[in-house]
């Protein structure tokens, strides 16, 4: 068996930022979004969101790929509130979706950021790389190795120390 510890704090919106997770909703689809990750083994260590969002802090294994687990918790969740007449309005996800490696000395972070998300959202303390409203953010520019037959960019291996915290004044 592998050894592995991979960390994520995903992120995703509903669509056209509608406030569609109403405070009698989260409950049964906070709940059905552990439990669909579960079948894939991915362990939700934290989920929380707010009107138009849910964030989580989750372990995926390597074996599934983190655009596969998310496919399939929001195509499947969205089934579920619409099948359920849970959601008196049609429920649907933005497209697109927010990912973020952790180091373990950043989970307990994440997890309380997580935790937290009401509290963020009321006193407006969300983090901003965290919050993008933006629906084709294109990933961070490319700053990659390269081949001899390409020029080399960047040749920076390690991007500078970032904390998880939400006062380091993001964009």
């Amino acid at each position: 068996m592998p050894f592995w510890r991979t960390y994520y704090h995903l992120i995703w919106a509903t669509k056209n930022r509608a406030e569609l997770i109403q405070p009698d909703l989260e409950p049964d689809l906070f709940q059905y979004l552990v439990n669909k990750a579960a079948e894939s083994q991915v362990q939700v260590r934290a989920i929380n969101g707010w009107l138009d969002n849910v964030h989580l802090a989750a372990t995926i294994p390597p074996k599934h790929s983190v655009a596969t687990v998310i496919k399939r918790l929001k195509g499947s969740s969205t089934y579920h509130m619409n099948q359920t007449g849970l959601s008196p309005d049609a429920f649907a996800w933005q497209r697109g979706y927010g990912v973020f490696t952790l180091a373990l000395s950043q989970l307990a972070r994440a997890e309380a950021y997580v935790h937290h998300q009401k509290e963020h959202h009321r006193k407006q303390t969300t983090n901003a790389w965290l919050e993008r409203t933006a629906e084709f953010d294109e990933g961070p520019e490319e700053t990659a190795l390269h081949t001899d037959a390409m020029p080399v960019a960047n040749t920076r291996l390690r991007d500078e120390k970032v904390g998880y915290r939400i006062e380091d004044g993001f964009p």
